[in-house]
């Protein structure tokens, strides 16, 4: 047999090992990033919560502060459960990502409306951009839950792989 019929590069085959050796490179990846924003989002929790209970005397702006950091817990849990699913399975969920993405629309609503109650002095130029945010919030939102819908009615799986 020639050297040029054994070469992986020529004939099209690869060799078992090098797949092997790739693949377990890239879920150790991902494992490092389940690990990570697990550890990230015990970071935010926590600090979260040492904000709040610190900061007692400024209690409505905190209020707003702890609800911002729990939606970016849960956003980052959401993410973490994707990965994770799509490590065990190894197909790609759709619908996760539309939830993931509504709840940080959801937020970034709360935070300018939040901005827009609480601030006692903003100046025109703050309004029009907390106005233009929350806007841009809302038609995320929707946009996003259009494309939930149309996953559900569509009789498609959601899930890519």
């Amino acid at each position: 047999m020639s050297v040029v019929a054994d070469d992986p590069t020529v004939t099209g085959r690869s060799h078992p090992g090098s797949d092997l050796l790739i693949n377990w490179v890239i879920v150790t990846i991902e494992y490092a990033i389940v690990v990570s924003l697990l550890m990230l989002a015990g970071v935010v929790l926590v600090r979260t919560i040492i904000d709040f209970l610190d900061q007692w005397s400024a209690f409505p702006g905190t209020v707003v502060g702890a609800i911002d950091g729990i939606l970016v817990v849960i956003i980052l849990l959401d993410i973490v459960h994707t990965v994770f699913r799509h490590l065990r399975s190894s197909v790609f969920p759709v619908r996760p990502f539309l939830v993931i993405g509504i709840l940080a629309g959801v937020r970034d609503i709360l935070s300018a409306s939040a901005h827009l109650t609480l601030s006692s002095h903003l100046t025109t130029s703050d309004f029009t951009d907390t106005l233009i945010s929350l806007g841009v919030g809302v038609g995320v939102v929707v946009f996003l839950l259009l494309g939930l819908l149309i996953l559900r009615f569509s009789g498609h799986s959601d899930e890519i792989g």
